[in-house]
């Protein structure tokens, strides 16, 4: 399911030769900010079945969330002779990862916690 949305909006959103390719970095990120969340829904709020977290994280998260594309779309925006562009979009993507899944852990707890104690009137 997740590899589906994810080709799916690669092809509706494909990038011009040498620009930054949005699609992907909109993927990845969404996708950490997804995993941020289901991390803490699934660890700190509720008490699923123990194949939640591999089918939604490794299954359907993963398959959404891409490595292999991310490194060809770099590879493919330094053949088209954008180099910046290129840097730009390997350094932007892992730090706007890394923030999307701190935000998605952090908002996600802000938003269980009041009512998800356990123990709390």
């Amino acid at each position: 399911m997740g590899s589906l949305a994810r080709y799916g909006l690669g092809v509706a959103f494909p990038p011009a030769p040498g620009g930054f390719p949005w699609a992907t970095f909109a993927i990845n990120v969404s996708g950490c900010l997804l995993i941020g969340v289901l991390m803490v829904v699934i660890t700190e709020a509720t008490r699923p079945h123990r194949l939640v977290r591999p089918f939604l994280g490794v299954g359907v998260l993963g398959g959404f969330t891409t490595i292999s594309g991310y490194v060809l779309d770099i590879g493919r925006t330094l053949a088209a002779g954008a180099p910046v562009t290129a840097l730009t979009y390997l350094a932007g993507t892992a730090a706007a990862a890394l923030a999307a899944v701190y935000a998605g852990v952090a908002l996600t707890r802000a938003a269980v916690r009041p009512s998800g104690r356990k123990g709390s009137p």
